[in-house]
């Protein structure tokens, strides 16, 4: 088990801790069924998560979730048998004797040997061994309640260049009662899952074509994006900030001169254009530092909030690929903020207020940030001396406070060149997000030689605010997709009125009401299709449109619309004039109905 794991486990409740080592010995209890069961596979690896367990195996044979009565069936034998779990050291020589035909657990065994670390093994009962360091439950037995829940394939450490593994996904509880409580929640979660909600109501693709990672939205997508993006930009331009445009290329040079060259690897490889080196951006803050280079500044332009919502590009491993919620191309709703030190405090406050603002209209519960600090036993991962650190991370902790917001401090998250604030959020299902990141820098103004003039005529370095409140569109939008299960607010909504003429005879009428709505802004549609209305009701429905209008013989004669919400509530016929003041309210409103 790696250092940052070991730490990871030490920072745990008891209560949690207990809860990994019970998870931790289950996922020994399928790898122990699974050779059982298909004594030719090879073991990989495989951990405790915070949902669950996983194991990656490497099998001649085919396994599907129709095998998984069957698998379960041994794991439960096991279970029953309550076998004891006992930690043993080895020597590399022995361990390389004892895996000599399994290549996954021999690479373990050498990147262990190179740590200076002893190899630590778990034996299950007189027969499983495996390499691993815990920590688990005393014996099988503990294991309560269990499910598998899926499987996939994994690339062997997540790159495709390496083989293709199965990964079987399961969990396990100390009780029956919290495990039908979990299943309840993944069954949920499955209805809500981004990926399937955003096919049906045609919001995004991913294209083999086009490659993996890269999402392409489509016109009914980027309307909620587009709504989504114009929000942020009035929000922040009510608040100070200049927005500008920068390109999606630069030479490497710029990079080097910031260091992502040296200390970020999530960069594409660069290109060359008339014999210089360039590389598609994987981040916005070298561009926005040539605006504040481009003339001297006075302390009087302090704070200067420079913003964009700019794509950048990000390396992503194949296997962690996930729909919208991990891409190589996303949209950050960037911000670099110039201050003076003594404006940090106000600056991150205001910054935090705008982040609840924002994350309150979309109901997102329990919101708390999360204090990431370097790992001081570690230096060479970040840039500048330790006074500076010291200084910023003092900074962060003050304004934090100051700002009255519930938080907790994680050491050793902080990027390389600064510690940072996350925002972190609980979505309608409780499952917590990360969302908005404010890094505190004072190293990139001395990479680029920042200044400004002070009250005295004399220079001073600024310091930079690195902020996204959004995180990235992408990620923000598949979380929303799942937060509503689809059926977003009508400011946001895609569609918000779809229009249903009961015969063919009502078109005409309908598309009069179409160009009412469309001149008040409100995003309409005529649903034309030669159906009966209740096919087209449900289809509304299914696509979770917030407004439906029924336009039939008496709602023409009566010059009137029969008006459907979603989730089948009737509000009856009205005026058109007063649906139009019913949906805009919702709109100035961010109402959900």
């Amino acid at each position: 088990m790696s250092k940052i794991l070991d730490e990871k486990i030490e920072k745990m409740t008891p209560k949690e801790r207990e809860l990994w080592a019970l998870r931790h010995t289950a996922e020994h209890v399928l790898h122990t069924a699974m050779q059982n069961l298909y004594p030719q596979l090879k073991k990989a690896m495989g951990p405790a998560t915070a949902d669950g367990f996983y194991h990656d195996f490497d099998l001649a044979e085919k396994v599907s979730g129709a095998d998984f009565p069957k698998i379960e069936k041994e794991m439960q034998r096991l279970i029953d048998a309550d076998l004891p779990l006992a930690q043993k050291y080895i020597s590399p020589k022995e361990a390389k004797k004892l895996f000599a035909d399994n290549p996954y657990k021999l690479e373990w065994v050498d990147l262990i040997e190179k740590r200076g670390e002893k190899i630590s093994t778990y034996k299950m009962g007189e027969a499983d061994l495996d390499v691993c360091s815990g920590p688990h439950a005393a014996s099988t037995g503990k294991i309560g309640a269990f499910k598998l829940l899926s499987i996939a394939g994994a690339y062997w450490h997540g790159s495709e260049k390496n083989k293709m593994l199965t990964r079987i996904y399961g969990t396990a509880f100390p009780t029956q009662k919290e495990l039908e409580a979990c299943l309840n929640l993944v069954e949920e979660a499955k209805k809500r899952d981004h990926k399937k909600i955003g096919q049906e109501q045609e919001l995004f693709l991913i294209s083999q074509d086009v490659g993996p990672g890269l999402p392409i939205y489509m016109p009914k997508g980027l309307l909620l994006r587009r709504a989504l993006e114009q929000w942020i930009v009035c929000e922040k331009e009510k608040r100070g900030y200049k927005f500008v445009w920068t390109p999606h290329i630069a030479k490497s040079d710029l990079y080097k001169k910031s260091k992502h060259w040296q200390k970020y690897e999530a960069m594409f490889s660069p290109m060359k254009i008339d014999k210089e080196e360039y590389v598609v951006k994987p981040m916005n803050c070298p561009h926005h530092f040539q605006i504040y280079l481009e003339r001297i500044r006075s302390y009087k332009e302090l704070p200067l909030r420079i913003a964009e919502n700019a794509t950048v590009y990000r390396y992503e491993k194949a296997g962690e690929l996930n729909g919208l919620l991990r891409v190589r191309s996303l949209t950050q709703d960037d911000t670099h903020t110039f201050v003076r030190e003594k404006q940090i405090p106000d600056e991150i406050e205001k910054i935090l207020e705008l982040a609840t603002h924002i994350f309150s209209t979309f109901n997102f519960s329990h919101i708390k940030a999360r204090v990431s600090t370097r790992d001081k036993k570690h230096p060479e991962k970040y840039l500048g001396d330790s006074a500076s650190w010291d200084k910023a991370e003092a900074a962060l902790a003050a304004a934090i406070k100051k700002s009255g917001m519930s938080n907790f401090i994680e050491e050793g998250e902080a990027a390389f060149y600064g510690p940072k604030i996350d925002i972190m959020v609980d979505d309608a299902l409780g499952r917590e997000w990360q969302l908005t990141t404010v890094q505190l820098d004072f190293n990139q103004p001395i990479n680029f030689d920042m200044k400004y003039i002070n009250e005295e005529g004399r220079e001073e370095r600024p310091a930079v605010l690195h902020i996204a409140i959004l995180g990235s569109f992408e990620r923000f939008i598949a979380i929303l997709i799942e937060h509503f299960a689809g059926a977003f607010p009508v400011w946001l909504s895609p569609v918000q009125v779809k229009i249903l003429p009961i015969a063919d005879r009502h078109l005409e009428p309908c598309q009069k009401i179409l160009a009412q709505l469309l001149a008040k802004n409100i995003r309409a549609e005529v649903d034309d299709r030669p159906e009966t209305v209740s096919a087209k009701i449900r289809d509304a429905e299914m696509q979770k449109i917030p407004y439906m209008l029924i336009i039939g013989d008496r709602e023409v004669k009566d010059n009137s619309v029969s008006v459907r919400v979603r989730g089948e509530k009737n509000l009856g016929s009205m005026p058109l004039t007063k649906l139009i003041d019913l949906v805009a309210e919702d709109i100035e409103k961010k109402r959900q109905i």
